[in-house]
């Protein structure tokens, strides 16, 4: 992610989190450069002419959104046809396990220790979340998921982390959402709780520093941040 700059020191969490809430894709997985791998191989085989910024704008979004954008720059059948390739070159990787982002298993293995309620939050469908989980050796630390195909809306929608919340039974506001993409934040922010983004492939743009969101250079800064708030005794 070329020219990212995190937020030189992210302000603390004023609140001791209730429950911890993660994304899935880009955040814990390295799913995103796989995935656009695949779609620029797809893109070669095919002979389509298509800019990696169109795949790139499409992280964090919801498959429907996504193959509307594609519908709106590609006839119907070209469209299809891209994404059934790029989803067969993508099932192959999935079944042999994805590799793991930077500090996952020492943030996860933290936050066990410590008992912390935790829940994955994807746009990803659940039988997929789950294959993936389990090829990755991640399942075991959650015990809820909330998938995109268990919402109507979902990111930059706040449905999916409501979801999480009243399965949880923890109140959003003292929940702390980890995420890599723009669509994921504000969604977490819709639904009221405090996003700290742990962006991968696309850096913040103006528009969403804006946001005045944290943003850090990894897991391992969102951990510290982590660290001190559920150091709190409120």
């Amino acid at each position: 992610m070329d020219g990212f700059k995190a937020t030189p020191s992210p302000s603390p969490i004023g609140f001791r989190p209730a429950a911890v809430l993660f994304d899935m894709d880009g955040l814990m997985i390295e799913s995103e450069r796989s995935l656009l791998e695949c779609w620029r191989q797809a893109t070669r085989d095919l002979n389509l002419a298509l800019e990696d910024t169109l795949w790139l704008s499409m992280i964090g979004l919801s498959d429907a959104a996504c193959a509307r954008m594609l519908r709106e720059r590609l006839p119907e059948a070209e469209a299809e046809a891209l994404t059934a390739c790029t989803q067969a070159l993508y099932d192959l990787r999935v079944e042999s396990g994805l590799p793991l982002r930077p500090g996952v298993r020492r943030m996860l293995d933290w936050i066990e220790r410590l008992g912390v309620p935790r829940a994955v939050v994807t746009s990803t469908h659940r039988w997929r979340t789950e294959q993936k989980l389990e090829r990755c050796g991640l399942r075991r630390y959650f015990r809820i998921l909330a998938t995109g195909d268990e919402v109507h809306a979902s990111k930059p929608a706040p449905d999916i982390y409501l979801l999480a919340a009243t399965r949880l039974g923890v109140d959003p506001a003292r929940c702390v959402a980890l995420e890599d993409s723009l669509p994921g934040v504000r969604a977490a922010l819709a639904a009221g709780m405090t996003p700290i983004q742990v962006p991968d492939l696309v850096a913040p743009d103006d528009a969403a520093r804006a946001l005045g969101h944290r943003i850090v250079d990894g897991l391992e800064q969102a951990r510290r941040l982590l660290e001190a708030a559920l150091s709190r005794a409120d």
